[in-house]
C-alpha cells in the first residue's frame, strides 16, 4: 500500500512541477522613479534592447511570468549599467528582480528606483 502511494506521488511530481513553472514572455514592465523629480514612468523594455532612463542604461535578459492559472508574478534579469558612475557605464545592478517581492533583488541607487511591474508577450 505505501509503495502504490509513493509510484502514484511519484507520478504526479512532474505535472506540478509544470503548473508551477514560469512562461518566457519577450517585453518586460518596468516602473521607473526618478527621486529627486518625483517623477514615475513606465517603462516597456523588450528582451535585449537597451532603455534609457535618465543615466541608467536598462538591458532585460530574461522576463517570466506565471502561468494565467496561478497567482500573478513576474520575474525579469536585468543588467543595469549607470554612464555617471565612477567607471564610466559601470554595472549598477546584474541580477533577478521579482514584481511581488521588490527587496529581495533591488538596485540601490541614490537617485533611481526600477521595479518590475509584469512579463507580456509583447
Amino acid at each position: 500500500m505505501i509503495r502504490a502511494v509513493a509510484i502514484i506521488a511519484a507520478l504526479s511530481l512532474p505535472a506540478a512541477a509544470q503548473a508551477q513553472g514560469w512562461v518566457n514572455q519577450r517585453v518586460a514592465e518596468l516602473q521607473a522613479l526618478d527621486k529627486v523629480t518625483a517623477r514615475v514612468t513606465t517603462l516597456r523594455v523588450p528582451i535585449g534592447q537597451p532603455q534609457s532612463f535618465g543615466s541608467l542604461t536598462i538591458t532585460v535578459r530574461a522576463c517570466n511570468a506565471r502561468p494565467p492559472d496561478e497567482v500573478p508574478d513576474a520575474a525579469a534579469w536585468l543588467a543595469i549599467t549607470d554612464s555617471l558612475a565612477p567607471a564610466n557605464g559601470a554595472v549598477v545592478f546584474q541580477g533577478w528582480m521579482f514584481a511581488n517581492a521588490p527587496g529581495v533583488h533591488m538596485l540601490q541607487h541614490p537617485v533611481y528606483d526600477i521595479r518590475v511591474l509584469e512579463c507580456r508577450a509583447s
